[in-house]
């Protein structure tokens, strides 16, 4: 993949931690020829710091994606570090812990509201805000966790992903007419720090390992990140609102009891 993006500019959201799959694509990304810009929120030094273990250090913004002073200011303040953005990378999520864990039919709608917006509204409201800089050839990529199914203990966070699967063809329907492309990437589970907020996420893991037809490594970022940049290069010029699945495999088998 060496120079697969030589020349884009990325801007790049969700980076908390090395673990981070955002970490991953903003890595592979500078390997690949690419300029790299973040955005953080709540920790900021934490995410300066972890900016500095990238091969080149990347400039940092702070963003909150329901703060609409900071969607408004967005591309001003990216526009500093870059003359306009070729990729724009969603790794966004969050819900209440009342949202979560088996407790769908008790969570209240404020908390709804809340995962609904920063995990969903956020898709649409991030492109927009980042529209200024994109032109024709632009890709917008996000990352989901397969919400075609009901899985225990992800609850509202899996209607949030189902709401930010149909967003993302919404937008390739509306930005296709600029030529901007919108898809997202499907990742199996991973241990970063949005998995070990969910109460009960071990249940995934063990599922993954044992049944995935190519295996799964839950400590693995890559191949997802690999996804993410390949969606973002001009190899695929006339792909949206696709969803790639990086999950060994698993999202093509049938029930739990049927043989592998």
């Amino acid at each position: 993949m060496a120079g697969l993006l030589e020349g884009k500019r990325l801007l790049i959201t969700g980076v908390i931690t090395d673990q981070s799959i955002a970490f991953s694509v903003a890595k592979l990304a500078q390997e690949n020829g690419a300029t790299v810009v973040l955005t953080g929120f709540g920790r900021m030094s934490l995410v300066e710091r972890i900016a500095k273990r990238l091969p080149a250090e990347a400039p940092v913004i702070e963003l909150d994606v329901t703060n609409q002073e900071h969607l408004d200011t967005l591309a001003e303040k990216v526009g500093k570090h870059l003359d306009g953005v070729d990729g724009l990378v969603h790794s966004i999520g969050f819900a209440p812990a009342t949202a979560l864990g088996g407790q769908f039919l008790e969570t209240k709608w404020e908390d709804v509201a809340t995962a609904l917006h920063v995990s969903t509204f956020s898709y649409k409201s991030l492109a927009m805000a980042a529209l200024p800089l994109m032109q024709r050839g632009s890709s917008v990529v996000g990352l989901t966790f397969d919400a075609t199914k009901a899985w225990p203990v992800y609850d509202w966070m899996g209607v949030a992903k189902a709401g930010l699967e149909s967003a993302s063809r919404y937008l390739a329907l509306h930005l296709g007419k600029q030529g901007i492309r919108s898809n997202l990437v499907s990742a199996g589970p991973l241990r970063t720090m949005a998995a070990r907020s969910i109460p009960g996420f071990e249940q995934f893991e063990d599922a993954w390992t044992r049944r995935a037809p190519l295996g799964w490594d839950l400590q693995d970022q890559e191949p997802a990140a690999k996804a993410v940049l390949a969606l973002i290069s001009d190899w695929f010029p006339a792909t949206t609102g696709e969803i790639i699945h990086v999950d060994g495999g698993y999202h093509a088998l049938g029930a739990e009891s049927a043989p592998v």
